[in-house]
């Protein structure tokens, strides 16, 4: 495991205070006792936290002026802001006031830099138009093409889109499991316990009666996909909840999945309004056949929406969603020839990272 933080400090408590901080953040720090301990391993990690007591120390031993650098104290503050910019210092942590700072700290050292995931979010006009099966299919179209992929499960009533992939009975983190998580959510150890395949993560819901999830944790883990993913697709149902809205604000793009019939524009004229509170990028998708005619453009116009494509019903997906067997069905016929054009559009690229095995 790479170092992700070092400790300077000669004073014991201070030591095991911190290290159980990193603990909780899955982060690996390591103890150097004095500045010359210090010395071999000071450029390596992106977290350095020098204690109050070995500040003057590390100020006078002569190491490199660099980023990352945090004076910890233990509530004396009086000489900690002299000290700090003694040791080259960018912030001053006071405990135990600062512990979630800190945890936050040590969480974001362990993660290596990269980009952004960029996110999307689907939705249908009517139930049962194929909105999850959608999200579900883009999900499996970009983890196929080497993209690391999180299928977020937006809808606690939809009953749980593991289902259709066949992963119900896989262990791993669901909803319920991050009600209670506060603060910095580490990537690496989201995508470790998320159930999934290859390089598509997914995080749906338990069974039974939904549990609140609270807004900060919501924001945690889409925080925590952003930075671990490439990308981020969202089942959003109909009348988002907090869930829902979170990821519609999050979202690059939103699509909204429209049956060719005429109740089902009308009813997507509603839904349209409502993701637009959340969401500035809405496209529409069109699903045929038609059967009273109705065409694309005319359901573009009515609805005052950019088209992002058409994609034809695949009779052969209601018995592989009933078997949980998705995978299989999608990667040939009208929706995977959607779902590819759809990536390529949105001209995603894999990070440039990868940790090691």
């Amino acid at each position: 495991m790479n170092l992700a933080a070092l400790i300077v400090t000669s004073d014991p408590a201070l030591a095991d205070g911190l290290l159980r901080l990193a603990a909780a953040a899955d982060a690996h720090a390591e103890v150097a006792y004095g500045a010359d301990e210090a010395r071999p391993a000071w450029t390596w990690p992106a977290l350095i936290l020098v204690g109050a007591d070995l500040a003057a120390e590390v100020a006078s031993a002569g190491l490199p002026r660099r980023q990352g650098i945090v004076l910890v104290t233990d509530g004396d503050t009086s000489e900690a802001y002299r000290l700090a910019v003694e040791a080259g210092a960018q912030d001053v942590a006071v405990l135990p006031d600062h512990e979630d700072w800190l945890i936050n700290a040590f969480a974001a050292a362990c993660e290596p830099e990269g980009g952004w995931a960029t996110t999307v979010c689907v939705g249908g006009s009517r139930g049962g138009v194929g909105a999850s099966v959608l999200a579900a299919a883009l999900a499996l179209t970009a983890a196929g093409q080497g993209l690391r992929t999180l299928l977020l499960d937006a809808d606690p009533l939809g009953g749980g889109i593991d289902l259709m992939l066949g992963l119900e009975g896989h262990e791993g983190v669901r909803w319920p499991d991050l009600a209670e998580r506060r603060g910095r959510l580490n990537t690496a150890a989201l995508r470790e316990t998320l159930p999934g395949s290859g390089d598509l993560s997914v995080l749906s819901w338990r069974r039974g009666e939904p549990v609140p999830i609270p807004d900060e944790a919501v924001r945690a883990l889409l925080d925590a996909a952003a930075r671990g993913f490439d990308l981020v697709i969202a089942d959003v149902p109909r009348y988002p909840g907090d869930i829902g809205r979170a990821a519609l604000s999050a979202a690059t793009a939103t699509f909204l999945l429209v049956p060719a019939e005429v109740r089902a524009t009308v009813a997507a004229a509603g839904i349209a309004a409502n993701f637009r509170r959340h969401t500035s990028d809405l496209r529409l998708v069109i699903q045929g056949p038609a059967p009273g005619g109705l065409t694309p453009d005319a359901i573009a116009r009515a609805l005052d929406i950019p088209s992002a494509g058409t994609y034809d019903r695949d009779r052969r997906l209601p018995a592989a969603v009933e078997e949980g067997d998705l995978e299989r069905a999608c990667r040939r016929g009208p929706l995977a020839d959607f779902c590819t054009k759809t990536l390529a559009d949105l001209a995603l690229q894999p990070y440039a990272y990868r940790e090691a095995a």
